[in-house]
């Protein structure tokens, strides 16, 4: 196989108009396994491939990155960057952005490698031109060119690189070229910042974290918002957030919380403030967030009573997320009359909502009633069943009417709702005195999609897992809800199948 690429390489480099021979070196090459590929081309040189790529064909230059790609991930890394580091390079500046994206790609291979990165790292060209690819038009020019300076800074020779070098130099005039592209760099810094104590340290020492959080308060509310997500990222990390405590900016978010009453455009921003404190909460401790920044609970009782249904989207899901761990349930237990008002409202929005607001009222209700095992405490489970009670009169036949409604959304959404009580001795209780729930759970003609079919498995298997089950729900239920668990989602018994044919 190996004679027949060097065959039509010299088919190649000797005709005009290469096009039909670069369609059969393209074909030869796919049918190689990439098991025996670098076998195959390792003892080639593929410098015609390369030569051909500066043309004003499309096609020849499509063809050439197509059989560079097939080639080229065959080789090792260190392979690639001794023999074609120069034509990596020159792909950078290509004026076709597939082009680029294939030399990106590959410079993301090397500087994976031990050995091979430090080529690259000691090449100041290729580490500009990837810099300056981050000020592509092109986004996914420029998101290869993040992720490839982002493992380069994992080692303290990229880090001393790219931050202790012109190269800085290098970013920061990128930056000034538009809003966009100065974010661009921004999320760069916080990929690297992420990664650990040291990589923030260099990050921090370069100026452009502080020049990211100086515009947290900018008089562009666009800006303003993109920034709170890019500082929420950042948050992501234990070191992230301790760097952010040091710079008073949980303080400086809760202030603009506070301010956004008087501000006509805080909409725009505001459901990036929220979603901080939320991520904070869970990272953290919900209660020492909402006790230090009690502004912030405030805001999302307030949201999720607001009319503006993203307000209440982003409310739903911080509600949720609070609601999901034992210290978040309890922190808003304490909040009283005010969690009760909102909670109506979720289970208001829930039943009778927009569809979207329906879905995500359901999905914060599964996560707020939910309460693993080993948490069930008499006090945890008396907190939980008091909420369900809240949902209404009847909140079983709610519940289920939800669940039989023609929405997919809205049926897997009120199946998680069960699945969330039916780990719990009191939602067994109610499941058993509910008339015909057993058989609704074990009817596996409700919902026929691929999701309904895993939410009610899911559902079946939240029943069974739990100790108490057997007791109250009584043992010929028990051994039915264990068959169908074992029998799997999917399952179709026989006789279901010959009834369907008879009805046709």
């Amino acid at each position: 196989m190996a004679a027949t690429i060097q065959s039509l390489l010299e088919e190649i480099s000797g005709v005009e108009d290469p096009i039909e021979e670069l369609q059969s070196l393209k074909t030869a090459l796919s049918s190689i396994p990439l098991s025996a590929l670098r076998d195959v081309v390792s003892g080639q040189r593929f410098d015609v491939i390369f030569a051909l790529l500066n043309s004003n064909e499309g096609e020849q230059v499509d063809l050439c990155v197509d059989i560079l790609e097939r080639i080229l991930i065959a080789l090792s890394p260190l392979h690639l960057v001794q023999n074609y580091r120069e034509k990596l390079q020159e792909g950078l500046s290509h004026p076709n952005d597939t082009v680029k994206i294939l030399a990106l790609t590959q410079i993301g291979r090397v500087v994976e490698h031990p050995e091979a990165v430090t080529d690259i790292l000691n090449n100041h060209g290729i580490l500009r031109a990837v810099i300056l690819c981050i000020g592509e038009e092109k986004i996914a020019v420029a998101k290869q060119a993040i992720q490839s300076l982002s493992k380069i800074s994992h080692s303290k020779p990229g880090l001393d690189k790219l931050f202790q070098s012109d190269l800085l130099d290098v970013m920061k005039d990128v930056m000034t070229k538009s809003d966009i592209i100065r974010y661009r760099i921004y999320e760069l810094v916080v990929e690297i910042s992420s990664f650990s104590p040291i990589s923030l340290g260099y990050c921090a020492n370069s100026g452009l974290i502080s020049q990211l959080l100086s515009e947290l308060t900018g008089d562009d509310v666009l800006i303003r918002s993109t920034s709170i997500e890019m500082v929420t990222t950042l948050a992501h990390s234990q070191h992230g957030r301790q760097y952010l405590a040091q710079q008073g900016i949980m303080d400086k978010i809760s202030n603009m919380i506070r301010g956004a009453e008087t501000d006509p455009l805080s909409s725009l921003y505001l459901p990036g403030l929220v979603k901080f404190f939320g991520n904070l909460a869970i990272m953290d401790s919900p209660q020492q967030v909402c006790e230090s920044y009690p502004v912030f609970l405030n805001k999302v009782y307030d949201m999720a009573l607001d009319p503006d249904p993203v307000m209440i989207g982003v409310a739903l899901d911080t509600l949720g997320l609070l609601g999901s761990t034992v210290e978040g349930k309890q922190v808003l237990q304490k909040t009283g009359e005010n969690f009760k008002a909102v909670f109506s409202r979720i289970s208001q929005l829930a039943n009778s909502g927009p569809t979207e607001l329906r879905v995500r009222s359901l999905d914060a209700l599964s996560q707020l009633l939910t309460l693993q095992p080993e948490h069930q405490t008499e006090d945890l489970l008396s907190l939980t069943e008091s909420w369900f009670q809240l949902l209404s009169n009847h909140p079983m036949d709610m519940i289920c009417n939800i669940s039989t409604q023609p929405f997919p959304e809205l049926h897997c959404g009120a199946l998680r709702i069960f699945t969330a009580i039916a780990s719990q001795p009191w939602g067994q209780k109610m499941m058993i005195s509910t008339p015909s729930f057993m058989e609704f759970i074990l009817d596996r003609s409700t919902g026929q999609t691929k999701e309904a079919k895993d939410a009610k498995f899911e559902l079946v298997g939240s029943v069974v897992g739990s100790s108490t089950a057997s007791e109250i729900l009584g043992s010929q239920n028990y051994i039915r809800l264990k068959t169908y668990l074992r029998e799997g989602p999917y399952y179709v018994s026989a006789v279901a199948s010959v009834s369907t044919e008879g009805a046709d």
